[in-house]
């Protein structure tokens, strides 16, 4: 009866990604991104470097054998829930596990969601099989953690999409290799010290621009600040809506269905009892790689320069 079911969900899996994570699905999941998601975004930039410790702790925690520190850091909730996360924790219930769920409740606590799954009637047997109401009432929030981690997966996604276009757009535009916003940048600042000065030349522009082709108008310290600071947030407003972009590549290429796939996993191993497989969004891990990449060509850069 059981594995029945979560056999009837992993067929359910193709359809779930057909209709939310393609157009037109996708946009209609980011038309809730208007509005405090953008500046939730920013913040949650800030935050992913944060979550990806906490995760390394946990595991390293959890092999050395401390269970309740493992599982106490595994359920910290480090980003903000954006409204789109809440909106694919609420179709996840709703729409996949085919659970009863109130979405007027979801949207502002995220304990409904243990609360959705204690009480399904699909799930009820199976959790009346654990030996008291604070092992079900753990269990209800491991796989509240888990659809939650799911959720918040996208927000390194965004980051990573928004990375992958800073490279296009700094290859076509600078030449130059810029995997991110800081290493973007000097570029950018480079071009507007280089337009203000022509702009600024005693001669005119026509032959303040030949002067310039000549001599270089290096953008100060400050300039090359104020850039990154304003493109790591224009960056992190656009990463908002991000997954209009890379949610169909992504169905395309099956990462969804895979991610959706190891969800499954984790939930039925909980519900059955069957061992220890958290859900962990390696999307964040990817993310930070990258971030390390960006500074390391900054730096390349600095020491060339």
């Amino acid at each position: 009866m059981e594995v029945d079911y979560f056999n009837s969900r992993r067929a359910m899996m193709d359809g779930f990604v057909a209709r939310h994570f393609t157009w037109p699905g996708t946009l209609h999941l980011h038309g809730v991104a208007f509005g405090w998601d953008i500046l939730r975004a920013p913040l949650n930039v800030i935050l992913s470097p944060i979550l990806v410790l906490t995760r390394i702790a946990a595991y390293l925690f959890g092999r050395a054998g401390w269970r309740s520190g493992a599982d106490w850091l595994a359920r910290r909730q480090i980003l903000l829930r954006t409204s789109v996360a809440r909106r694919v924790e609420m179709l996840l219930v709703t729409d996949l596990l085919e659970l009863p769920f109130d979405e007027g409740f979801a949207a502002h606590d995220q304990h409904t969601l243990t609360r959705a799954v204690l009480s399904a009637p699909q799930l009820r047997e199976m959790i009346r099989t654990r030996g008291s109401a604070a092992e079900a009432e753990g269990l209800g929030q491991r796989i509240a953690g888990a659809l939650g981690e799911y959720a918040g997966a996208r927000s390194a996604v965004a980051e990573i999409t928004t990375t992958l276009c800073v490279l296009v757009v700094g290859a076509l535009a600078f030449q130059a290799l810029t995997p991110g916003m800081i290493s973007f940048a000097p570029g950018v600042a480079d071009t507007m010290a280089r337009a203000t000065a022509i702009a600024a030349f005693p001669l005119g522009e026509t032959l303040g621009g030949l002067w310039y082709r000549v001599f270089v108008a290096d953008a100060s310290p400050w300039l090359v600040g104020a850039t990154v600071a304003g493109l790591v947030m224009i960056g992190s407003v656009i990463a908002a809506f991000a997954g209009v972009l890379a949610d169909p590549v992504q169905s395309r290429l099956g990462i969804h269905r895979r991610r959706l796939g190891r969800l499954l996993d984790t939930v039925e191993v909980e519900i059955l009892g069957r061992g220890d497989r958290p859900f962990v969004a390696r999307e964040h891990f990817y993310a930070r790689v990258l971030d390390l990449w960006d500074a390391v060509a900054s730096t390349v850069r600095i020491f060339r320069n």
